[in-house]
Order: structure tokens, then C-alpha cells, then sequence
């Protein structure tokens, strides 16, 4: 029974939960039921509406968006209308710079507004044309009343600043407020600060700066009888010139910088000295004066003037007086330092003194410069202006002063200096007179002064400082280095045309070499260390200059030779010579050669060295002899009568030939070299035999011959002589006879 108890108990506890069970059960089948219907309803209904919302939100932020833009549009078009009106208002009570403000602040609106993208209104156009307009306005008072403030009164002849010019122009400043009424012209710095504002002062200041460029300050430079004549008024203030009567041709920088300082003084008190907000030009500081910006534009140009039209003439030309230059440097520091106190240069700028100071290059720079175009100058004169130069002669030097008692060496005059070029090698061992001495010959004067220069250029050197000495051994070197590109160009056609030029060339070259040789050596006991360490020679030069010299006057000797040959081609090779056709132009012919042997021998008398001279005309003279020769030798029938008019037409040569040799201007001296002919003219022998054979029987020939040791020789071949032997003789036993013995 309690098994029974049991389960019934367990079971009437099991029905209950099983009910609740079978309940819950049927509750989520009926909860499932109505998700079903739910979600088809979702599907259905909701998920259209949230699709429709979403669209219409989007829709909304966008209206929203396009009525912000609209609204800062019309937000920046008020501005815009506001700033214009603004700045009319303020234009018309002169109000300058809140103006130019106003109108800045409707650029940036205007700006802003073009730089929306998708956003083009018509409008845009119209604003941008008002603003034009009205800046151009504003720009067009601003014009106005600068033009009050700085007047010019130039001349009619604008453009000019000459003298009588700059004597009648006149600056005058209105920029002295008057002291009754407040202020209703409108002060200086608000014109100034509104122009700065609008961008256009720079322009402004810029043609101001020309024209105080070109109208005073240049002027003063350039004119040293000009002077300032500032005139202060109650109400304006006047800057006028005069011109001083006895004014000196170059002014001293002390005194063109005191009235270029004057000037900026007065400028910097009445209008220079303003500051002005400069905002936005990369400025960190924002506050500039005036002068600062007209410093910046005029400046450069300005200390070039100063430096190329004062300071530059005011560089010593003598080393001498370069000690006096102190006062010019210190002179400039002051006029730099004046400057930059009135702001009119920035402090680090220093060109004027850094030139000043570089003194000693530019000494020498100017010296060089000097010495090159006078050396120029030498080169391209004409070069038959000579003078004639013997043994003897000297080039004239100043006194040289004792190089130092110290010194082993001892200098005394300049004459065993430079005795042309006669060394004293200061001991007992004295050079012969003549051992580095040049013959008597003409050279041009120009190259006499030339060489001069040189000396006196190297002179100048030794007193310098080392930088200096060595410019100005430079400088000389670069004489003759010229020397040698002009002359031979500059004068080519001159020296090609004219055998006595080319002489006379011939010989400056060899002056100038000769020269050369000794000049460095000269100065090697006077001064410091450039020149005294052996480093400075010209002896490298002289073989370039001997060599100019050769080559320039064996062109002239190539040039008469051809002549001579061309003249001789028409002798028609002295054949058949019982022509009197063929005997006349022969005869012509020589008579010719003799004629221009006989110029030439004019045009070179007492200009080319003696020895130089008869080397020349006997190789020309030799030239016609051996052609002469040739031609005669090569003729194969030579009649008796031939051979006469051919002995004839020799005779002329050798009696007239030595008589072209008159190198001296003493017609009685000149027999010397005229008896001296032989050792000049190589050909002169065989030319004498030539004449011989022409003359002789078969016997003669054959005695001359000698069996190979006699004369003739000495002059021709065997087969030469055996040639004029059937020339003359006709073939018989006899010619046979000396023939065999010719060989």
C-alpha cells in the first residue's frame, strides 16, 4: 500500500507539471503564430516607411546645406556692400587709409566669394567691376594728393640732366602740416599708409627714386660745381642748385658724399621718415619707414654711380700718394654710417666701403688698365714714326734710387742699369760693351715708348705692396703678350704690302726681345720678394718676339722674290738672243730686277741693321743671279752673236747689281759692302764663270776646267759645262777633244 501512497503521490504531483507543460506549449505555438504575421507585416509595411524617411532625410540636409551656403553668400555680399560703403564715405572725408582698408576687406569678401566652387553668380562680375572702379578712384585721389605733397619742377628739356638742367629743377615738399588749421590737408603718412595699403607705393616710391636718381643725385655726382640749396618756408619746403663758378674738374668723395648726405638729410626730415604697417610683404617686424623702401629701390644703383663716377677717379694713379687714401675710406665708413642711422640702408650693406677699402687691387687695376690702353694705344699708331737707335743709346729712366746700403749689390745710375741692357754683373768680370747691345737701326717710336712704359710700369711695382707688385708684373707681361696678337692682325695688310714696314717690324720685335732678355733680371735687387725671387722673367718671350720678327720680314723677302722671278719669266728664257725681239725683253727684264733691287735697297737703307741689310739684298740679288744662271745653262744652241748679247746683259748685272747695296745714308761708306758683294751673294762666282764660258775658245774652257780643280769647277757640274760646251761649239773634232777632258 505504500508503494501505492507512492506513486500516487508522485503521479498527482506529475499531472500538474505536465498541464503547465502542455499550456506553455500551445502559448509559443500561438507566439510564433504572430511573429509570422508580424514579420510578413514588417516586410510588407514597415520597411517601405523607414525607406521613404531616410530619402526624406537626406533630402533635408541637403536644403539645409544650400541655405548655409546661400546664407554666408549673402552674409559676404553685405560685407562686401558694407566695406564699399564704408570706404566711400571715408574717401570723402579724406580719410585715406581707413579707405584703402575698407576696400581690402571688399576684395577679401569678393575673393572668398569666387572661390566657391559650383557656385557662379552673375552678380560676381558686377562686384568685381565695382571694385575696379572704386580702387581706381581711391588710387586716383591718393595720385592727386602725392602730387600735392612732392612737387617737381623740372625743365621743358626733360630727359636731360645736364649741367644748365639740373640748375633749373626744383624739388618742393608740402609735407610741413600748417599750423593754423588741424588737419585738414590729410598728413603725409596717411597718403603714405594708404598707397602701402593698396599696393601701389612701391611704384610710386620707384619713379620718385628715378627721378631724384637722375635729377639730383647723379647730377651731383657727376658735376662737382653743383651744389644743394635747401630752403625751408613755413608751409613747404624747397630743395633748389646753383652752380659754383670755379669749381674743380673732379670733386673729392668728402664732398659729393656731404651733399649726397645733405640731401638725404633734408628728404629724411621731411618726408622719409615715416613708418608705415607693412603687413603681408614677409616683414616680421609689420612697421618699415620710408626710407628703408627708398633706400631698397635706388641703393644699388646709387653706389654704382658713386663707385664708378667718384670713388673710382678718386683711386691714385702713383703708389705714392696712396698713403693719403685714409681720409677717402674713412670718409666713406662715415657717409655709410650717416645712412644707415636715417634707415636708408640696411646695416649689413658695406659696397661703397668694401671698395674703398680694396684700395690696393684697384690702384692696380687702374694702373693696369692705364697702361694696357696706353700700350693699345702704341700699338695701333702708325709704325713708320721711328727713331734710330745705336749701341749706345740708353732708355730713358728716371733716377732709380739705391736699392738699400745693405745691399752687395750697388746700383749706382741708371746708365749700368739699363745701358742697353749692358749688365754689370758686379764683379771684376765685366761683359764686352757690345755683348748684349743692339745694332744701329730704326725701330717705331711707339715701340721705343712701348718698352718705356714697360720699365716704368715695372718701376712702379716695385714700390708697391706684394698683391700690387705682382698685378702690375702682370699687367706687363700682358703688354707684350698684346704686343704680339694686335700688331701682327692690326697691321697685317700694311706689313704684307710694304717691304720698309716690315723692316722696320722686323726690327721692333728684335728691340723688344732684346729687352725682354734682361728686363725681370733688372729689378731683382729693388723692393720686397715678388719681384726679387728670380720668379719674374721675360726671357720665355723672347724667342716668341725673335720669331715674329723672322717671320714677318722672310714673308716680305718670299714676296720680293717672286717678283723677281715673275719679272725674269719674261726674258723668254734668253734664247735665240740675234732676235732683237727676244734681246729687247731680255733686256727689259733685267733692267726690271735691278730697278726694284734698287728700291728696295732705298726703302731699307739706315733702317735695317747693317749685316741684316746685306744678307737681304744679297739674297734677292743672289735669286736673280742663279736664275739667270739656269736659264742660260739649259739653252741648247747658243750662236756667237747670242753669246755676245747674253755676255752683255751679264755685264749689267755685275756692274750695276753691287750698287744696290747702300745700307748707310753716307753714300761714301757704303763702297765697303759694295766691294764685300762676293760674301753676300752665293751665286756671284758662278755667275763670273758664267760670263767667262760665254766669252772663251775651247782651250780656255778646258784650262779653266783644270782637270776638276780648276774654277769653273768650283761652279758647275761637269755635265753643265759640258752642255754650254754643244751650246756653243759645233760638233767637230776639236769640241770632241775638250769634251773627253771634262770630267
Amino acid at each position: 500500500g505504500e508503494v501505492c501512497t507512492m506513486i500516487n503521490k508522485k503521479y498527482s504531483e506529475f499531472l500538474p507539471s505536465m498541464q503547465s507543460a502542455e499550456d506553455l506549449v500551445a502559448q509559443v505555438e500561438g507566439l510564433a503564430n504572430n511573429i509570422d504575421l508580424l514579420k510578413a507585416g514588417i516586410e510588407n509595411e514597415v520597411q517601405r516607411d523607414l525607406n521613404v524617411a531616410v530619402a526624406e532625410f537626406t533630402e533635408l540636409k541637403q536644403q539645409l546645406e544650400r541655405d548655409t551656403l546661400v546664407l554666408s553668400v549673402l552674409k559676404k555680399l553685405q560685407e562686401f556692400d558694407t566695406a564699399i560703403k564704408e570706404c566711400n564715405s571715408a574717401l570723402l572725408e579724406k580719410q585715406y587709409v581707413t579707405a584703402a582698408q575698407q576696400l581690402e576687406k571688399a576684395r577679401s569678401s569678393l575673393r572668398s566669394l569666387e572661390s566657391r566652387r559650383g557656385f557662379e553668380l552673375k552678380i560676381l562680375k558686377a562686384l568685381g567691376t565695382e571694385l575696379t572702379v572704386q580702387t581706381q578712384n581711391i588710387i586716383y585721389h591718393l595720385g592727386e594728393e602725392w602730387q600735392k605733397l612732392i612737387v617737381w619742377k623740372l625743365p621743358p628739356s626733360k630727359g636731360s640732366s645736364s649741367l644748365e638742367a639740373v640748375v633749373l629743377s626744383e624739388l618742393h615738399l608740402h609735407t610741413v602740416p600748417p599750423q593754423d588749421e588741424d588737419t585738414a590737408v590729410p598728413p603725409v603718412a596717411a597718403v603714405l599708409q594708404a598707397l602701402a595699403v593698396l599696393g601701389e607705393l612701391h611704384s610710386k616710391l620707384k619713379d620718385f627714386g628715378q627721378l631724384l636718381l637722375q635729377y639730383i643725385l647723379k647730377p651731383l655726382i657727376s658735376h662737382p660745381s653743383l651744389q644743394p640749396v635747401p630752403e625751408e618756408q613755413p608751409d613747404v619746403f624747397i630743395l633748389r642748385f646753383r652752380s659754383q663758378e670755379f669749381a674743380l674738374d673732379e670733386s673729392s668723395p668728402m664732398e659729393v658724399f656731404d651733399k649726397i648726405k645733405l640731401v638725404f638729410e633734408v628728404l629724411h626730415k621731411h618726408l622719409l621718415n615715416v613708418p608705415l604697417e607693412q603687413a603681408g610683404e614677409g616683414r616680421k617686424e609689420g612697421r618699415v619707414t620710408l626710407a628703408e623702401l627708398l633706400g631698397e629701390l635706388i641703393w644699388e644703383e646709387l653706389s654704382d654711380c658713386l663707385i664708378h663716377n667718384c670713388l673710382v677717379n678718386s683711386i691714385p694713379t702713383n703708389s705714392s700718394k696712396l698713403e693719403q687714401y685714409k681720409e677717402v675710406i674713412e670718409s666713406t665708413e662715415e657717409f655709410e654710417k650717416a645712412l644707415k642711422k636715417m634707415q636708408f640702408l640696411k646695416e649689413d650693406t658695406t659696397a661703397l666701403l668694401k671698395y674703398a677699402c680694396n684700395v690696393d687691387s684697384h690702384f692696380a687695376n687702374k694702373k693696369c688698365q692705364d697702361v694696357i690702353m696706353a700700350a693699345r694705344n702704341l700699338m695701333t699708331s702708325e709704325i713708320h714714326n721711328t727713331v734710330k737707335i745705336t749701341p749706345d743709346s740708353s732708355i730713358s729712366l728716371p733716377e732709380l734710387p739705391d736699392p738699400g746700403s745693405g745691399d752687395h749689390l750697388k746700383m749706382h745710375s741708371p746708365s749700368n742699369l739699363l745701358h742697353n741692357g749692358t749688365v754689370n754683373l758686379g764683379s771684376e768680370s765685366r761683359l764686352s760693351p757690345f755683348t748684349l747691345s743692339l745694332p744701329t737701326c730704326r725701330i717705331s717710336s711707339s715701340v721705343q715708348q712701348l718698352v718705356e712704359l714697360a720699365y716704368h710700369t715695372l718701376l712702379e711695382a716695385t714700390a708697391s705692396t706684394d698683391l700690387c707688385c705682382v698685378q702690375l708684373f702682370d699687367c706687363v707681361r700682358n703688354i707684350f703678350q698684346l704686343f704680339y696678337e694686335v700688331v701682327p692682325t692690326y697691321h697685317r695688310e700694311n706689313l704684307q704690302k710694304l717691304p720698309q714696314l716690315a723692316a722696320i717690324h722686323h726690327n721692333n720685335c728684335m728691340y723688344i726681345a732684346h729687352h725682354l732678355l734682361t728686363l725681370g733680371h733688372q729689378f731683382r735687387y729693388r723692393g720686397t720678394g715678388v719681384l726679387s725671387n728670380g720668379a719674374a722673367t721675360f726671357v720665355d718671350l723672347v724667342p716668341g718676339f725673335r720669331r715674329l720678327g723672322m717671320e714677318c720680314f722672310l714673308a716680305q723677302m718670299r714676296v720680293q722674290k717672286g717678283e723677281i722671278l715673275e719679272r725674269l719669266s719674261s726674258a723668254r728664257n734668253f734664247s735665240n738672243m740675234d732676235d732683237e725681239e727676244n734681246y729687247c725683253a731680255a733686256n727689259k727684264a733685267i733692267k726690271q730686277v735691278l730697278h726694284q733691287l734698287r728700291r728696295l735697297g732705298m726703302v731699307w737703307q739706315d733702317v735695317l741693321p747693317v749685316n741684316v741689310y746685306c744678307k737681304a739684298m744679297g739674297a734677292l740679288l743672289n735669286t736673280a743671279l742663279a736664275e739667270i744662271v739656269t736659264r742660260i745653262a739649259a739653252l741648247e744652241d747658243i750662236s756667237a752673236e747670242d753669246a755676245d748679247r747674253l755676255y752683255s746683259l751679264c755685264r749689267i748685272m755685275v756692274e750695276e747689281g753691287p750698287q744696290v747695296f747702300t745700307p748707310l745714308l753716307e753714300e761714301d761708306k757704303n763702297k765697303k759692302y759694295q766691294e764685300e758683294v762676293p760674301v753676300y751673294v752665293h751665286k756671284w762666282m758662278t755667275f763670273k764663270e758664267l760670263m767667262i764660258i760665254l766669252q772663251a775658245n775651247l782651250q780656255e774652257i778646258v784650262d779653266q776646267w783644270a782637270d776638276g780643280k780648276g774654277p769653273l769647277a768650283e761652279e758647275f757640274s761637269a755635265a753643265e759645262v759640258k752642255s754650254l760646251i754643244r751650246a756653243l761649239f759645233q760638233n767637230t773634232e776639236r769640241r770632241a777633244a775638250a769634251l773627253a777632258k771634262i770630267k
